[in-house]
C-alpha cells in the first residue's frame, strides 16, 4: 500500500489492544491541573533522560545542549549537500553529527559545516525507493514491518521466526544487498486505549498529541488517525470536538477540531506536575534522544531510531512512521513525541513494554502541517 497524500507531502503478526471502557470525562476533569504553566528547568528533562539512558544529570545537561547546537549544523549541512543529501545521523555519546551524501563531490562542503560526511550508496531517497517497492509488494503473514536503517545504508525487514521472504523480496523486484532481514520474536500492537499528554474520550480514550489549529485557525489538536474516524464525537474536561480528518490505515494521523471549550496550549504534560513547552517542530536527525508522554507509563526517554518504517498491524499496514526504542505500553498512545522543545510527533503503537523495554512508532507531526495547514501551537 502507498504512503497516503498525508505522508506524501514530507517525501520520504501483531495485536491489537481495542479499546477498554473509559472512566467519566468528569473523573479527569477532577484532577486535571486549571492553569497548566511550563516548567523547562533543566532538571525535569534531565531527570527522565539520566533515569531512561543512564546518564549523569550534567550528562543530560550536556546533551540537551549539544543536541540543540546539532540542529542548527544539520541544517547547514544539509543544505550545503544539496543533491548528494543522504540523511543525518546524531550520536548522543559522542555528540558528533554525521551527513550522509550519495557523492564524494560533496564531503568538504559537508565539513566545512562542522558536522562528519560519510558517503553512502543508497542515501533516505534510494532506501526510500526500497521502502515503496516493499510497500507494493505482497508481504506474507510473518513479516511485521520494514523501515530504512541509514545508519547500515540498508532496508531492514523484520520478521517472525520461520518466515520465509523470498517471494516477497522477488514481487517487490529489489537488491538483496540493499535489504537486512531480522527476526524478531515480538510483533507490533496498536496502543488504541489512549492518554496520552492529556486525555480525550470518544467511547474509548485517547490522547492530545498536540495542540493545534486547522487551515481555518480554528482550535483543536493532532492525535493518531486509529482514535475515531471523520465525524467521531470527542470530549475532553468540559470541552467538546469532533474528528475532523482521520487517516488509519495507511498512516496514523487525526485532527480533532474543537467544537467547545476549547483552550490551547503550548504544552505536554511530564506527568510529574510539571510541563515541557513545544516552541517548534523541527525535525530532529536520527539517533537523537527523545521523549515520550502518556498516561500509563508517564514521561519515557530514548532515541530516534530509523524514520519510513512501514508497520503491518492486523488492522491495517502504516507506512512512513519513525521507530524508536522508547518504551510504551497500552494507553500510551496518541501522545507526544518531543525532542528538546520540538514537537515530532504522535504515538502510533509498538511492541514490548517498560519493564523489559520495547520499540514504539510515532506519526510525524510535520505532514500533518504541511498536507493539511495545520498549525501546532509554539506560543
Amino acid at each position: 500500500m502507498r504512503p497516503s497524500p498525508v505522508i506524501s507531502a514530507v517525501g520520504t503478526g501483531a495485536l491489537a489492544f481495542g479499546l477498554v471502557l473509559a472512566m467519566s470525562p468528569g473523573a479527569y476533569a477532577a484532577t486535571a491541573p486549571q492553569t497548566p504553566v511550563a516548567d523547562d528547568s533543566a532538571a525535569t528533562m534531565q531527570e527522565a533522560l539520566a533515569r531512561d539512558l543512564d546518564l549523569t544529570q550534567a550528562e543530560a545537561t550536556e546533551l540537551l545542549e549539544a543536541q540543540e547546537d546539532a540542529l542548527d549544523v544539520d541544517a547547514e549541512a544539509t543544505e550545503a549537500a544539496g543533491d548528494a543529501y543522504g540523511g543525518s545521523l546524531y550520536d548522543i555519546e559522542t555528540q558528533d553529527l554525521t551527513v550522509l551524501v550519495t557523492s564524494a563531490d560533496a564531503v568538504a562542503a559537508v565539513e566545512a559545516t562542522g558536522a562528519q560526511a560519510e558517503v553512502v550508496e543508497y542515501g533516505t531517497e534510494g532506501l526510500a525507493e526500497v521502502v515503496e517497492a516493499l510497500d507494493a509488494a505482497d508481504a506474507p503473514e510473518g513479516v511485521t514491518g520494514w523501515y530504512p536503517d541509514v545508519a547500515s545504508d540498508t532496508v531492514v525487514l523484520e520478521v517472525l521466526e520461520g518466515t520465509d521472504v523470498d517471494a516477497l523480496l522477488a514481487d517487490a523486484d529489489v537488491d538483496a544487498s540493499a535489504v537486512e532481514v531480522v527476526t524478531t520474536d515480538e510483533a507490533p500492537q496498536l496502543y488504541a486505549d489512549i492518554i496520552g499528554g492529556l486525555a480525550y474520550y470518544m467511547g474509548g480514550r485517547c490522547s492530545v498529541g498536540f495542540a493545534a489549529t486547522n487551515s481555518a485557525g480554528q482550535p483543536g489538536f493532532v492525535t493518531a488517525g486509529h482514535c475515531g474516524t471523520v465525524g467521531t464525537g470527542v470530549t475532553i474536561g468540559n470541552g467538546q470536538g469532533t474528528f475532523e480528518r482521520s487517516v488509519f490505515p495507511g498512516n496514523d494521523a487525526a485532527f480533532v477540531r474543537g467544537t467547545s471549550n476549547f483552550t490551547l496550549t503550548n504544552l505536554v504534560s511530564r506527568y510529574n506536575g510539571t510541563y515541557q513547552s513545544v516552541t517548534g517542530t523541527t525535525q530532529a536527525p536520527i539517533g537523537s534522544a527523545i521523549c515520550r508522554s502518556g498516561s500509563t507509563t508517564g514521561w519515557r526517554c530514548g532515541t530516534i531510531q530509523a524514520r519510513n518504517q512501514t508497520v503491518r498491524y492486523p488492522q491495517g499496514t502504516v507506512n512512513a512512521l519513525t521507530r524508536t526504542n522508547v518504551c510504551a505500553e497500552p494507553g500510551d498512545s496518541g501522545g507526544s513525541f518531543i525532542s528538546g522543545s520540538q514537537a515530532q510527533g504522535v504515538t502510533s503503537g509498538g511492541s514490548g513494554n517498560c519493564s523489559s523495554g520495547g520499540t514504539t512508532y510515532y506519526q510525524e507531526v510535520l505532514p500533518m502541517v504541511n498536507s493539511w495547514g495545520v498549525r501546532i501551537r509554539t506560543s
